[in-house]
């Protein structure tokens, strides 16, 4: 519970929101019930009762957007409804609604949500005692909404920047080992719903730290993002890219096996051997290669394309070696066995 409202910024809002309603609106409601004023206390209940589902359904279902629409939704349409009910002493309810709508929502929506809020209410002639008040009231709003509307845009950029930088390679640009970790997640539950195979290729570039003791690490990044560029312009858009970590990358291809598989190892060895160089001459890779089992979990999949990787480069390097055949068991000469076949 706690790391999710540590981790889901949408849903503390809405969590908080939920809990601001409970102990706001709750006293009033029972206390404008006790009063006799029935409709008064109808309207906090339903606001209540509709923040409340809100929350709820955020917890149960994930889906913050669009709960965090609704309850944005309920606290404007809510506080215009008790400022046309109860008058001047509700238009206050306005506020923390104006801003609270600025965290559950796009900074774009909320303006429309924020605009139709004060229109609508400058619009009820008895939420006001006189113009003054009215156009007081209209100027604060205004004030306020800018106000969180300045910060909300701001802390949206800087959260985005935040999950870009937490979830990017700086170096290469592609996706770093936490992304790839909810995609293999992903991969594995796709693939027990719609049975789609997926493929599991990790490589590793051969010899790199010579590269980088002979000609130094600015080589050793060219290298680096050559192979990025070469793997991205030879694979298909469905196609992942990962980087695991040093000169090891993972490559994620759905919807390929069998002959198919092969073929695109193939060709992406061919194309590593012919373009990736550095100035002693071509660089190679070696690859292990998984395809995901049925109720296979993640874990696995990546422990046998990692095992087939290592045969790749105990065989020599430069090879292309497929868990399948990794797995089988080891004979006592390598020459002998399958997985080092030349690849």
């Amino acid at each position: 519970m706690f790391y999710r409202l540590r981790t889901d910024f949408r849903l503390s809002i809405i969590t908080l929101l939920g809990a601001s309603a409970v102990l706001g609106i709750t006293p009033f409601a029972v206390m404008r019930f006790l009063q006799n004023d029935l409709l008064a206390g109808l309207v906090d209940l339903f606001i209540l009762l509709g923040i409340v589902s809100g929350v709820l359904y955020a917890w149960a279902t994930g889906d913050t957007r669009r709960s965090g629409l609704v309850l944005a939704v309920i606290a404007s349409g809510g506080s215009v409804a008790v400022g046309s009910v109860v008058g001047e002493a509700g238009l206050f309810w306005l506020y923390p609604c104006l801003v609270t709508t600025f965290f559950l929502v796009h900074p774009r929506v909320a303006i429309g949500l924020s605009v139709a809020s004060v229109l609508a209410l400058m619009m009820i002639e008895t939420a006001f005692s006189s113009q003054i008040q009215m156009w007081s009231f209209a100027t604060t709003a205004v004030v306020v909404s800018a106000s969180a509307y300045v910060f909300a845009h701001r802390n949206h950029s800087q959260r985005r920047r935040l999950e870009h930088l937490a979830t990017i390679d700086p170096l290469t640009g592609v996706k770093n080992r936490r992304s790839m970790d909810e995609e293999l997640d992903l991969a594995a539950a796709n693939a027990e719903r719609s049975g789609l195979p997926y493929a599991l290729v990790l490589l590793d570039i051969d010899h790199f730290k010579k590269i980088n003791d002979l000609y130094g690490h600015g080589v050793g990044d060219d290298v680096l993002n050559d192979l990025v560029a070469l793997l991205e312009s030879h694979t298909r858009w469905s196609d992942q890219l990962f980087r695991y970590g040093g000169e090891e990358f993972v490559l994620l291809l759905p919807g390929v096996d069998g002959v198919n598989l092969r073929a695109v190892m193939n060709n992406l060895q061919q194309v590593l051997r012919k373009h990736l160089k550095h100035p002693g001459g071509p660089v190679t890779a070696s690859f292990g290669v998984a395809l995901l089992g049925h109720g296979e979990g993640v874990g696995h999949w990546l422990d046998r394309a990692d095992h087939a990787l290592y045969r790749a480069k105990e065989c020599g390097r430069d090879r292309i070696v497929y868990a399948e055949e990794a797995d089988s068991p080891e004979p006592d000469l390598a020459s002998s066995d399958p997985s080092c076949a030349p690849g």
